[in-house]
């Protein structure tokens, strides 16, 4: 369990971040500018490069697991370096360890999988910035009073994530229903990705340029001009703020 901190400790407490990275082209983006920026700590378990997973979730204060062209119900004999049952297991750790866990599309999916609820389809694929809106319980929410009544955000998927009992969707755009859920007040899943950067941007081009070209009907998939013309900024400064209210209820313990 998390011990409160009184106010003097948390200012020179330095926050330990723990970054699950599936591809290397799903970047931790703007988190990590954040981290950065905080001077906070940073590790990284990259499994695409064979990286193990913590095994004491004592040593971070809050898990980001990122997304990946994985889904959960991807196996070991699909993609060697994923491990969709440890992964669970790691965020059941951490929940029960009441450390602070944030999920990023297949990240968010982990989440709710490992609480139990399987993900599904969404009922349109999203790929480009297209705007989310806050539902009633999103907009009673204090670590969203900034958001709005709701803002243009990244995407880049084609799943969205389970629904546990006592789960609550937070936001929602006109292409998926579950874009921003909170599992409990210290675990919350990003269908969408607020931590994209151009640079990261750049990199999904890459690797998705082949999919993107079979895709030019789709109402909301932007193409890669458009992908790059994107300003990303404002999103990410909204992120941030999020982070660091997560990070002050954590710290209140």
């Amino acid at each position: 369990m998390t011990t409160a901190l009184t106010s003097a400790e948390s200012e020179v407490y330095t926050m330990k971040i723990h970054f699950v990275v599936h591809e290397s082209f799903e970047a931790p983006g703007a988190f990590e500018d954040w981290v950065k920026a905080r001077d906070y700590q940073a590790s990284y378990s990259r499994v695409y490069q064979q990286d193990a997973l913590p095994t004491q979730v004592h040593a971070f204060d809050l898990l980001v697991v990122l997304g990946g062209p994985q889904s959960p119900s991807t196996t070991q004999q699909q993609c060697p370096h994923f491990n969709a049952l440890a992964e669970c297991e790691l965020i059941n750790q951490a929940i029960a360890a009441r450390r602070a866990v944030v999920g990023v599309c297949l990240g968010a999916q982990l989440i709710a999988e490992a609480l139990g609820a399987t993900c599904s389809r969404s009922p349109e694929k999203e790929i480009g910035k297209f705007p989310i809106r806050l539902t009633e319980e999103g907009l009673a929410n204090p670590k969203f009073s900034h958001f709005g009544r709701g803002l243009d955000v990244g995407h880049w998927h084609g799943d969205m994530p389970g629904l546990p009992e006592d789960a609550r969707i937070l936001a929602y755009s006109e292409g998926c229903p579950r874009q921003i859920i909170e599992y409990s007040p210290l675990v919350y899943g990003f269908q969408c990705h607020m931590e994209l950067t151009k640079e990261v941007v750049e990199l999904l081009i890459q690797a998705s340029e082949a999919e993107l070209a079979t895709l030019t009907d789709r109402r909301f998939v932007q193409q890669p001009e458009a992908l790059r013309a994107n300003d990303y900024d404002e999103m990410n400064q909204t992120l941030f703020a999020f982070l660091d209210k997560l990070v002050a209820d954590y710290q209140a313990g």
